[in-house]
């Protein structure tokens, strides 16, 4: 539907219906065209010409008509229905100046098609003398003035629609941009978490290999075994990140188990069952962890690494400790920043202290899902003492 002529299939059925009723009344000697075959032919060739300026325009101005073109259009339209109404004798074709708001109403606005609405009511007495003592004249006249409004109410209405889908249309295109920012963002950050981790395990070992190749040859070793092995895990966290985007479950306590595994420096403590959270907590805490590591090899050159994950705390709680330098004041890099988007989308918060010389400590929280609190004397119970539904007898 073009945005300045709409439903363009309204004027040919209209004009085939006044066609169809002139013709008859002709043929049926009503009005005045039972005088001869000229007034026929005249309202035909009416009838034609007006469906002729409808195609050309819409061929010769595929986009919107200028409002000087519009205008002059909208006066030949009114000079040609006014033409066919007076060469029909069924009267049925004062509808067609139902049309002439109607476009006016798309192109020029609703001033425009008011005024012309009030010019073609008012125009219809005069064209028939002593209108008012006619009662099937009045008739016809008050008919029309209830088809002009009604006209501009659907137009009005047509328009609004109109904007209305403009606008959808401009909050889905926000909306699939919003959605492709949010995708990139997704997958900067997975690659930065996951093999970004596990690239900088691979370079760590590869420095020790080169540092020891002439001294230590068994260290050495140990460390280029120790790069293969985090390259291994690079491709295992490839095929983990496969496995997400296809909506497979997602383990923590086998994702961190691996993380740790090839680690002498690192490790882990975990309690509580992770089947209570979703996937998002779950991957929340995992590229937490992996982050932690991180950065505690690569920045704060720590000797040990400690991975704490409590899910059966109330918030749950991750903790990564470390030995080496702390973090002082250096500013927080792309890593960290990414960590702190994932854990506040899944509702949770960071916290990092340490001095310098004293360590680090990264602690990840993230609620419990049903707003329970574990009891070591018997069930979960809710803040209040109350059992939660699933436990209830």
């Amino acid at each position: 539907m073009h945005p300045s002529r709409p439903a363009p299939w309204i004027p040919p059925l209209l004009y085939a219906a006044v066609l169809a009723a002139g013709w008859y009344a002709a043929a049926a000697g009503l009005g005045d065209t039972g005088r001869g075959a000229t007034r026929p032919l005249l309202f035909t060739a009416g009838l034609a010409a007006l469906l002729a300026l409808d195609l050309g325009e819409a061929r010769l101005r595929p986009g919107r008509t200028p409002v000087p073109a519009t205008v002059a259009l909208l006066a030949l339209r009114a000079a040609l229905i006014a033409l066919v109404a007076a060469a029909d004798g069924s009267g049925l074709s004062r509808v067609l100046f139902v049309l002439v708001p109607f476009t006016a109403y798309f192109a020029l606005g609703r001033a425009w098609a008011t005024g012309l609405a009030a010019a073609c009511l008012a125009l219809v007495p005069f064209t028939t003398p002593r209108w008012y003592a006619d009662p099937e004249a009045v008739s016809d006249l008050l008919m029309l003035g209830l088809g002009l409004v009604l006209t501009l109410a659907m137009a009005s209405g047509a328009v609004a629609e109109r904007r209305l889908r403009a606008r959808l249309e401009e909050s889905y295109r926000q909306v699939a941009e919003l959605s492709a920012a949010a995708e990139r963002t997704r997958v900067a950050r997975d690659v930065h978490d996951g093999l970004g981790h596990h690239l900088t395990a691979v370079v760590v070992q590869l420095e020790k290999a080169r540092a020891f190749s002439e001294r230590d040859a068994e260290a050495s070793r140990r460390a280029v075994e120790d790069a293969h092995r985090s390259a291994r895990q690079a491709l295992a966290d490839v095929r983990t990140s496969v496995r997400a985007l296809r909506a497979e479950p997602f383990r923590l306590r086998a994702a961190l188990d691996a993380l740790v595994g090839h680690h002498d420096d690192v490790t882990l403590h975990m309690a509580g069952e992770e089947t209570a959270y979703g996937t998002a907590a779950l991957t929340a805490f995992y590229r937490a962890a992996q982050e932690g590591i991180t950065n505690a090899r690569r920045h704060a050159s720590a000797r040990r690494i400690e991975v704490t994950v409590d899910l059966d705390a109330a918030p749950a709680r991750l903790t990564v400790t470390d030995d080496g330098r702390g973090i002082g004041g250096a500013p927080e890099g792309f890593g960290l920043r990414a960590m702190r988007e994932r854990v506040e989308l899944a509702g949770g918060s960071v916290d990092i202290a340490g001095a310098a010389g004293t360590g680090t400590r990264l602690t990840v929280t993230l609620p419990r899902p049903d707003g329970t609190l574990p009891r070591p004397d018997g069930p979960l119970r809710r803040p209040d003492g109350a059992l939660p539904r699933q436990a209830a007898p």
